[in-house]
């Protein structure tokens, strides 16, 4: 598998985005990170059914600057790319965008302790970004509110 990510305004390269596939039961395959062209390289078994999750790395000095991503179902292939656009934090974000990087905060959290390394760093960045997303309805907003809660403790 394979693809960019980049920004979803001007659809600049992304560098260092942790791109993971997880298998049906969240654990984890496989990462790489985002070369300087917000390019990525998976080797995955073909045709296994996946889940990506495009996201920063607590440790990392952009854990702050995006909001994540996830693609569920879908069906590891290099031959055709997946791409993925990320919304910076603290950018206004139409709704569907604001649905992904909430589906990608509601994936980080279902993940098992086994993947839960650097779970209190990746909670502070959870908790940062989160704030800085603005929603557009209320019942957004209150899945937003809860998440919040979830990664504060």
């Amino acid at each position: 598998m394979h693809g960019h990510v980049r920004t979803i305004n001007g659809h600049e390269p992304i560098r260092l985005i942790q791109v993971s596939a997880y298998r049906r039961d969240l654990s984890r395959i496989k990462h790489v990170y985002t070369d300087d062209e917000g390019r990525y390289d998976l080797e995955l078994p073909s045709g296994e059914s996946v889940t990506v999750r495009f996201d920063t790395h607590p440790t990392l000095n952009n854990a702050e600057d995006w909001q994540p991503s996830v693609v569920s179902n879908v069906v590891a292939d290099n031959d055709v790319p997946l791409d993925r656009f990320l919304l910076r934090s603290g950018q206004d974000a139409d709704p569907a965008s604001a649905v992904d990087a909430l589906g990608g905060y509601l994936f980080a959290a279902a993940l098992s302790d086994a993947e839960a390394e650097g779970e209190d760093s990746y909670a502070a960045t959870a908790r940062a970004r989160l704030s800085r997303l603005k929603q557009h309805t209320q019942a957004l907003q209150d899945v937003q509110e809860r998440l919040h809660r979830y990664f504060s403790g």
